[in-house]
């Protein structure tokens, strides 16, 4: 199984991850600004379904290509690294946006606002390659049970993002009317987060190395 320190790791890529603003965020957050803090929690528990369905179709193919080819998890852990690289540029690259910036929404009923926070997560290929590419950074082989490694690291991740977003949507209008007050504060966001995915890239890969 999987240790505590494995799992307080874990955690932080996925903090980090939550944190990179995303298709989630932006709906959840526009949701609580439009329509209020019950859209927004209805919006995040179709998101926290989405991950479930995610974690599920994950968890049973990363335990089957492990049998069949544990080669092919080399490549994927520097899939990983590779992709990190790509949050952390689309972090910082001119012309990102941050979530709070106030967006125009219809008002939709709760179950359409499920429907769509299930299919924007569903749908969010971030997620998909997250779960792909860095569960195998911590899963153990030899320590048996993948199928159930697996689902606690999703049982992390899952907990980590859906604690964040409540926090933001019930933030949210504060939070826009500060940032969009003071441009300034948008722009250290995407760099800390930018700098922070580098980071974790640079960790991967270097691991990597080390291990090879």
């Amino acid at each position: 199984m999987l240790t505590t320190s494995e799992l307080g790791w874990f955690a932080f890529v996925a903090l980090a991850l939550v944190l990179t603003p995303g298709p989630n965020m932006i709906y959840c957050i526009s949701r609580t600004l439009c329509q209020g803090r019950s859209a927004g929690m209805v919006s995040l528990g179709g998101v926290a379904l989405g991950f479930v369905v995610h974690l599920l179709g994950a968890s049973l193919g990363l335990t089957a290509l492990l049998l069949a080819a544990p080669l092919a998890f080399t490549a994927i852990k520097v899939t990983g690294a590779v992709y990190l690289l790509w949050l952390a540029w689309q972090a910082v690259k001119p012309g990102g946006l941050s979530p709070f910036e106030t967006r125009a929404l219809p008002h939709d009923p709760p179950r359409k606002l499920f429907l769509m926070g299930f299919l924007t997560n569903l749908l969010n290929p971030k997620v998909a390659m997250f779960y792909l590419s860095f569960f195998p950074q911590f899963l153990h082989p030899e320590r048996g049970g993948l199928f159930l490694q697996s689902l606690t690291l999703g049982a992390v991740q899952i907990g980590v993002s859906v604690a964040v977003n409540t926090l933001l949507i019930f933030f949210a209008a504060t939070m826009s009317v500060f940032l969009n007050r003071n441009v300034g504060w948008m722009r250290v966001q995407r760099y800390v987060m930018g700098t922070v995915m580098g980071l974790l890239a640079l960790r991967l890969l270097t691991e990597k190395r080390t291990a090879s």
